[in-house]
């Protein structure tokens, strides 16, 4: 979860390290720090509680010049956000060490090394990756050398850079669990944790594959596998707009990924939709032999990926006619789980490097899943390399931590699949093909619905002093009202929480009263005359009631509350058309309490450890 960057360059690297860096805080910001080799055995370093801009700063009072450096922003896991605990690591003021992940074996191996001699100096678990890597040092003499024998003890998920001051010219990186790649610049050679902390500096990019150990100089770049055996890796070309990085017009990157959604949406199906048919090639070649064999689904997700799995279940079971199972892999890679034949594992992740996902996903063949298909908005990331079947959410770069249109494209992939399923399993030809024109008419509801942004800003203001919030969905919308109780929380802070209206009774309704506000959702379906019920229910216990309401519903015998009017939709794609004032409520609110919308507290974007 933290984002690391290095470079071995032909010019001072400091000002460029930094700049990189700044594109990855929204992996962590609790602390940062900076390691560069200004001369032969001169390593210096410099660190900084909070966010990069405090780096920078205090680079102001002390500042650093070097053509090799690695730098680092940390979201906390062993120890305290303190300066003492931010990275880069030193070792004997020789071994510098930047990490992402989690050393499951720490203590003993910190037990080990200071047996040894060795001092510690932080509380976190990545200083013993440092002394490790100078233990072995001081029997090799070669930095390669130490660093594939010192990773040879750690267990768990990482990814490392390292730089040596007797070694002034030379990087090295290692991936193991945690993404890392190398980008080819004209001013040198780059190890990042994400691509897009190089778009300024490189275009060509390999992805590390797991157990790749990458050696890197300004004139060349040397990998190798596991056992340290040399290996070729694709070099791929990868363009990126700059503004595809930069906020434009927006205030924050969450607003701006907020109005991207349209474009999101259309892109995502683009190139699968052909007269309203599901292009052949949408799910792969492959996917023509294994549908018919799918017999019924599991899901497997974290977070909003996971909510987005609890809507698609509604579509596999009314749509594909197939049985659907959905679980939070965190809690499914520890369960003994019975895997019925046919059973098809749908794995989601904005980022392709989520950990609990992908453990559930390795896991698959063994315990006997027919195949798996990858959900991601990251082409090159493990989930996707990894699949049997691949689908990409054209989402675009999402700079803000909370999920906006990679929650909405993964909604759209998962809708086709579930057409494309049915289609297989009996799905009739005309409601195919009105399921298919309800997506290709999504971009222009999407847009129908931004335009509540000035009415969602007004309403935010009877969130601000609120210190609870309740949100009510049923059937295919209940996941919906999840997902908007968990923007709520994550950005603004207040306490949301998220119900199926028919559980009002069983407990929730304890709580409503007239501080309460309770967002409904109301879609035009069977169920409406239940939620209106429900709503009722709200309403005698003092309740301010917010209601989001398809624009055909007459609302008018609903009384004293504020009705929002929606796009009109069929019920199967409100869940999509409904996520967008909920993340407009959410952000409106978070903007008007002073919060950081788009670096939340104690929150990373890519979860890349337990």
């Amino acid at each position: 979860m933290c984002g690391i960057v290095g470079a071995v360059a032909k010019n001072d690297i400091v000002t460029t390290l930094l700049n990189c860096l700044q594109c990855l805080e929204y992996r962590g910001y609790d602390s940062s720090g900076i390691a560069v080799l200004e001369a032969p055995q001169v390593l210096r370093r410099l660190r900084a509680v909070g966010k990069i801009d405090n780096l920078r700063t205090a680079l102001q009072d002390f500042p650093l010049a070097g053509k090799v450096g690695i730098v680092h922003t940390r979201w906390a896991t062993h120890g305290a956000p303190t300066e003492a605990n931010a990275h880069p690591h030193f070792s004997q003021n020789e071994i510098a060490v930047v990490h992402n992940g989690i050393i499951e074996n720490y203590y003993e191996l910190r037990e080990e090394l200071q047996g040894a001699g060795y001092e510690f100096h932080s509380e976190t678990d990545s200083e013993v990756i440092a002394h490790l890597i100078h233990k072995y040092y001081q029997k090799t003499h070669n930095l390669l050398q130490a660093v594939h024998l010192a990773r040879q003890c750690l267990s768990g998920m990482y990814a490392i850079a390292v730089i040596h001051a007797s070694e002034p010219n030379r990087l090295i990186g290692v991936r193991q669990g945690s993404s890392l790649v190398v980008g080819f610049g004209e001013n040198g050679h780059f190890i990042a944790s994400d691509c897009v902390a190089l778009t300024s500096v490189a275009e060509e990019f390999i992805y590390l594959q797991e157990g790749d150990l990458v050696d890197i100089y300004d004139t060349q770049v040397v990998i190798y596998d596991n056992e340290c055996q040399l290996v070729e890796r694709e070099q791929q070309i990868l363009h990126f707009s700059s503004e595809a990085i930069e906020r434009g017009v927006y205030k924050h990157y969450m607003q701006k990924e907020i109005f991207e959604q349209p474009y999101a949406v259309a892109n995502t199906f683009a190139e699968c939709l052909h007269s309203n048919l599901i292009s052949d090639g949408t799910f792969s070649v492959a996917a023509k032999e294994l549908f018919p064999k799918v017999k019924r689904i599991q899901i497997v997700a974290c977070g909003s990926s996971y909510y987005a799995g609890l809507v698609a279940r509604y579509w596999f079971e009314a749509i594909a006619n197939l049985p659907c199972r959905v679980d939070i892999a965190s809690e499914l890679r520890y369960q003994k789980t019975v895997i019925e034949p046919g059973t098809l594992l749908v794995a989601i992740s904005q980022s392709g490097e989520t950990a609990d996902t992908l453990a559930v996903v390795r896991q698959a063949r063994e315990v006997g899943y027919l195949a798996w298909v990858a959900i991601s908005n990251v082409a090159a990331s493990a989930l996707m390399r990894e699949a049997d079947l691949a689908f990409l959410t054209h989402a675009g770069i999402e700079i803000g931590v909370a999920s906006t249109k990679t929650f909405t494209t993964q909604l759209v992939v998962l809708f086709l699949l579930s057409i494309t399923l049915g289609e297989y399993n009996g799905l009739d030809e005309q409601r195919a093909l009105q399921l298919t024109q309800a997506l290709r008419n999504l971009p222009a509801q999407l847009e129908q619905t931004l335009v509540l942004d000035a009415v969602l800003q007004k309403l935010a203001k009877k969130f601000i002093t609120k210190q609870h919030a309740l949100y009510l969905g049923r059937n295919i919308c209940y996941p919906i009202a999840l997902e908007g109780a968990l923007k709520m929380k994550e950005i603004s802070y207040i306490h949301a929480e998220a119900y199926p209206a028919g559980e009002l009774k069983h407990g929730p309704l304890a709580l409503v009263d007239e501080n309460m506000p309770v967002v409904v959702l109301l879609p035009k379906d069977e169920l409406v005359a239940k939620m209106e019920s429900n709503i009722k229910e709200v309403q005698a216990r003092r309740g301010e009631v917010i209601v989001f309401a398809d624009s055909s519903l007459d609302c008018s015998e609903l009384g004293d509350v504020m009705v929002i009017k929606m796009p009109e939709v069929i019920k199967e794609v409100a869940p999509i058309v409904y996520t967008l004032p909920l993340q407009l409520l959410a952000y409106h609110t978070a903007v008007q309490k002073g919060a950081d919308v788009d670096q939340p507290r104690n929150l990373a974007k890519s979860v890349t450890v337990e």
